[in-house]
This record gives structure tokens, C-alpha cells and sequence, in this order.
């Protein structure tokens, strides 16, 4: 049920009728980066959010995510789940349904990032815990949530894919792959639920600066930005809000005829 509380939230802070006001949605991995720009830029427009995390040490960050949302007048929670296990994604899906309502639109942007290293060393445990946090983690939630947009003959899922499955990329074997499944997963899920009233679509994001990516690579900032301006066609490190407005517009009644679709942000660094 759209509340006028959700409808005011939206008009609020200057948006169009774009059909967020009183959906609710589920961003996973929206503690920070680009899930807690995403989480923000859905509450602009009314959606109620719950943002997703897994470690205990995300769970500050969360509920700061959460907290912020709600002292712009927006509805927000902060939900604690292993987004690999399909007990744990059920249970997420079930207490956001009750506190927030019926979710009907799905980021799946949770992943495990911090994986550099050369292929021959992946064994088998590492392989399958990535593809399992990247990729199986889509079909859970999505499954999860499905019986929700089915009953509101609506959703939308939208899954953050990478840009090195464009590009290839070495020292990232099975994050690439995990990506590329991920992509895969858009498409045929697509088909299969379009005349349900849903769309699936992926982003790709490119060298987006995070935290993470301060964190992990914090001395060669100058050196990634120098490399990025001549590999891009935009000169300038992308940014979490550069993602976070794409994932808005296919959430938006304006993307309602786009479906099985990869979108690239990037800067024009892949072309396709």
C-alpha cells in the first residue's frame, strides 16, 4: 500500500512521478559504496529500503545508511543476512515484508570484490565461495521475492554486474566469471518472467572509487585516476551516484519496456 508519507518523501526532494513512491526495495551489500548510493537515490523517490549487509562489521554502517534515510522523512531498515543461504535470504525477504511491506524491487549488488590475485591459485573452496556470494546469491534473492512481485504483477530486479566481464581481466578469473554468470542470469530470467509484470536488467559499473577501493588501493589513487582518463572517454573516476541514477531509472515506470539488459557505466571505457 502506498502511504502518502512515501508519495510526500519523493516530491520532497524534487522527484518526478517515477513510480518509486511506496515500493519497497532490497539492496544487498548497501552498507557502503555503490549499495548505500543506491539505497540513498531509491529513498529520494519514495521507495522504503531495507539495506542489506552480512559481517557484524558492516552492521554500523547499515543501520548509518538506514538512519540517514529515515531523518530525510523516508522509511529505511537495516537487515542482516548471508545472501549465499537461501535460509538466511528467506528470512530477510519475510522481515522486510513485514516491517517495510511487500518488496518488490531487488538490487542484487552484494559481492566479494577483494579477490586480485593470479588463476592458477584459485583452488577450488576460493572458486566456489565467490561464485557463491556473486552469483548464486542473484537466484536466491531473486527467487526469494519473486512470489511478491507476482502478487503485485510488478517488480523489478536489477542485478550490478562488472565491467571486466566486458573487458576480461586478469588477476580475476572467478570474479569475472562469477560477473558473466551473473549476466547470463539477467537474460534468461528475463524471459522467464516478463509476462509477469517483471524486468530484469543489469549494470555494469566500471572503476567506480568506493571505499573499498581506497581501502584496498589506497596508494595508487593518482596512478588508477591517470590510467582511467586515457582507457575512458569521460576523463574522470567514476563515481558511486554515477551508478546509483541507473539503477533509479530501471526501477522507475519509465524503464517499464526495458528488459534483459546490460548497461554500461563507465565513462565509455567498454563500448558494446
Amino acid at each position: 500500500m502506498i502511504e502518502e508519507a512515501d508519495v510526500k518523501q519523493g516530491q520532497r526532494q524534487g522527484i518526478g512521478d517515477d513510480g518509486l513512491a511506496g515500493r519497497v526495495a532490497i539492496v544487498t551489500g548497501g552498507a557502503r559504496g555503490i549499495g548505500r548510493a543506491i539505497c540513498e537515490r531509491l529513498a529520494v523517490g519514495g521507495a522504503r529500503v531495507a539495506v542489506n549487509y552480512n559481517a557484524s562489521g558492516r552492521a554500523e554502517a547499515a543501520e548509518s545508511v538506514a538512519a540517514g534515510i529515515r531523518a530525510e522523512g523516508g522509511r529505511a531498515v537495516a537487515v542482516r543476512a548471508d545472501v549465499s543461504d537461501s535460509a538466511q535470504v528467506g528470512a530477510m525477504v519475510d522481515q522486510v515484508a513485514n516491517e517495510l511491506g511487500p518488496p518488490t524491487i531487488l538490487v542484487n549488488n552484494a559481492a566479494v570484490t577483494r579477490v586480485h590475485g593470479p588463476w592458477i591459485e584459485i583452488d577450488e573452496e576460493e572458486w566456489d565461495r565467490v561464485l557463491a556470494n556473486n552469483a548464486r546469491s542473484c537466484h536466491l534473492a531473486s527467487k526469494a521475492v519473486h512470489p511478491h512481485m507476482v502478487d503485485a504483477r510488478w517488480g523489478r530486479i536489477i542485478n550490478i554486474a562488472s565491467v571486466t566481464f566486458l573487458v576480461g581481466q586478469a588477476n580475476l578469473v572467478h570474479y569475472v566469471a562469477s560477473k558473466g554468470a551473473m549476466i547470463g542470469f539477467t537474460r534468461s530470467l528475463a524471459r522467464a518472467v516478463g509476462h509477469e509484470g517483471i524486468t530484469v536488467n543489469s549494470v555494469s559499473p566500471g572503476a567506480i572509487q568506493t571505499e573499498m577501493d581506497l581501502e584496498v588501493f589506497a596508494v595508487e589513487q593518482d596512478q588508477i585516476a591517470a590510467e582511467m582518463s586515457k582507457l575512458q572517454a569521460i576523463p574522470r573516476r567514476g563515481m558511486p551516484e554515477d551508478v546509483s541514477g541507473i539503477v533509479a531509472f530501471l526501477a522507475s515506470e519509465e524503464a517499464s519496456f526495458i528488459t534483459g539488459q546490460l548497461i554500461n557505466v563507465d565513462g565509455g571505457w567498454a563500448m558494446h
